[in-house]
């Protein structure tokens, strides 16, 4: 089936055409991306669609059979994370259009279809190598995205940004080569068969190689004590990158479900319970590093990056049970957060695009205080996880799965009080930037110890630049009215996830169970 393989190249072919035929005419690329990230997201409904029977779908590049060839699988995780990011890519897209950020730089478009290229491949490819091409991939479109626009500070974080992730690909590389070493083959399916079959006291190797790919999982996930890197680099990308940049860290914790749960997880005898063992503690300091990071936070921006910080560990958190159960309360808060973030960045654009900069200082009163304020506050409390939007449920999810005698004081602990350290510095800011910037006015206006806006708006904003953040805000409130039916979906996704017979049979086309 054809369809499999659309995600990575329409956007492939889209975003040579765009570089090089409209990069010059702005209106032509903005309507070819719209046009493409429409259809991707077509398609990837479809492709929802097909994976809901339960079936693992196949697609041979050149019909060479798996493990011999490259293959993309399509199930129900990778359909809904295709569809994942189909969605927030046409919401990030329209925001930029409407708020003229595309424009600041020849390239935004063709980079944003290499961009989602790159993801979508990293969800749907079969094999390690090609998890580590298509991370190039989406990592080389990256750093255009990061710096678009200019700016020092821009240009700093993107060389922060660069090193760190040629450190992580340097390490993949070493991963790789110790994984083959030692098992012979970069298949999934096919490392799920060797890993049961290679015995405990020779695994030692294999061992060395699941280590390194966990941590190299975990760069890009942001966790402890490798998340540096994500608060410089979200604070000072262009709002819309940042937004965008949510479903990225999302592909570490997609990689670490995906390879960890079917090649080193329950039932491989020389690495079941390596991985969570290192996971769980990490997870739990990430919660804490994105907790008292909001609440110390002097500006908007770093702000928000350090609640995606803490998202992680929470996600992270119910990933390192590597339970059908937990995985389910983590498949849901996964959606959540990403759209949660996203939300936060763009609306914070609209605020600070008003402003002289993203100080959390008062400052004279914005136009539309109270539209933003009110979108400013619904974001927050779903990044927070308060009742009533999809956050609440998505942690209770959590903290249901996470009940054993052994986890449950630190899971919890560290959850319920990360939860109230970020809804403290949330209402921190908003009170300053919404509340107490009312009380003053622009004679008043104090010194500012942050960086200037990369825009000030002069008019009130349209519905085109607003609708794009109501709309993130509104998926979260689906989430929350339609939390039965997604549940049951991500359900039959974590079953399907941990059937690793199913799984290996698809994939080397064999009879389950042989």
């Amino acid at each position: 089936m054809h369809w499999i393989i659309v995600p990575v190249v329409l956007p492939a072919l889209l975003a040579p055409l765009i570089g090089f035929v409209m990069r010059h005419d702005i209106t032509l690329a903005r309507v070819a991306s719209v046009t493409g990230t429409t259809a991707l997201l077509a398609v990837s409904i479809g492709l929802v669609g097909v994976a809901t029977d339960g079936t693992t779908h196949l697609y041979k590049l050149g019909n060479w059979p798996a493990p011999f060839g490259i293959v993309l699988v399509l199930d129900r995780l990778s359909a809904l994370m295709v569809l994942l990011t189909a969605i927030l890519a046409l919401i990030v897209l329209l925001h930029a259009i409407a708020t003229g950020w595309d424009a600041r730089g020849r390239h935004f478009h063709a980079l944003f279809q290499f961009q989602l290229m790159g993801i979508c491949g990293a969800f749907l490819t079969g094999d390690v190598f090609n998890l580590f091409v298509f991370f190039e991939v989406l990592l080389i479109a990256s750093y255009g995205l990061m710096i678009h626009s200019g700016g020092r500070e821009r240009m700093r974080a993107g060389l922060q940004y660069v090193v760190m992730n040629l450190a992580g690909s340097t390490l993949f590389l070493f991963a790789l080569g110790t994984l083959y070493a030692s098992t012979g083959t970069l298949n999934i399916a096919d490392l799920a068969v060797r890993m049961t079959e290679l015995p405990a006291e020779e695994a030692a190797l294999a061992r060395v190689a699941a280590i390194l790919l966990m941590i190299v999982f975990a760069v890009k996930a942001a966790l402890f004590p490798v998340q540096f890197w994500l608060p410089a680099t979200y604070a000072n990308a262009p709002a819309p990158v940042a937004a965008l940049f949510a479903i990225m860290t999302k592909v570490g914790a997609y990689a670490i479900l995906r390879v960890h749960t079917i090649a080193f997880g329950p039932g491989v005898p020389g690495t079941e319970g390596l991985t969570g063992t290192w996971l769980f503690p990490a997870a739990i300091a990430t919660i804490a590093v994105g907790a008292f990071g909001v609440l110390g936070s002097r500006r908007l921006m770093p702000l928000i990056a350090f609640s995606v910080v803490g998202s992680m560990g929470t996600l992270l958190v119910a990933v390192a049970a590597f339970s059908p159960t937990a995985t389910l309360a983590a498949l849901y808060y996964m959606v959540h957060s990403t759209f949660a973030a996203a939300s936060l960045f763009l609306i914070a654009d609209l605020v600070v695009s008003q402003r002289s900069s993203d100080s959390l200082k008062p400052q004279p009163a914005i136009l539309q205080n109270g539209l933003f304020a009110t979108l400013f506050f619904a974001a927050a409390i779903g990044m927070a996880g308060m009742p009533p939007l999809s956050g609440f449920l998505g942690k209770l999810l959590v903290l249901d799965a996470l009940r054993d005698p052994g986890v449950i004081g630190w899971a919890w602990t560290a959850i319920l009080v990360g939860s109230l350290l970020t809804i403290v510095g949330f209402a921190r800011a908003g009170s300053a930037l919404f509340w107490k910037s009312t009380a003053i006015t622009a004679s008043e206006d104090p010194a500012e110890d942050g960086p200037p806006s990369d825009q000030i708006y002069t008019a009130k904003a349209g519905a085109a630049q607003v609708a794009p953040a109501a709309a993130g805000l509104t998926a979260l409130a689906g989430l929350a009215l339609f939390a039965g039916p997604v549940a049951t979906y991500l359900e039959d996704t974590s079953i399907q996830l941990f059937d690793r017979a199913g799984y290996v049979a698809a994939v080397l086309e064999t009879e389950k169970g042989d």
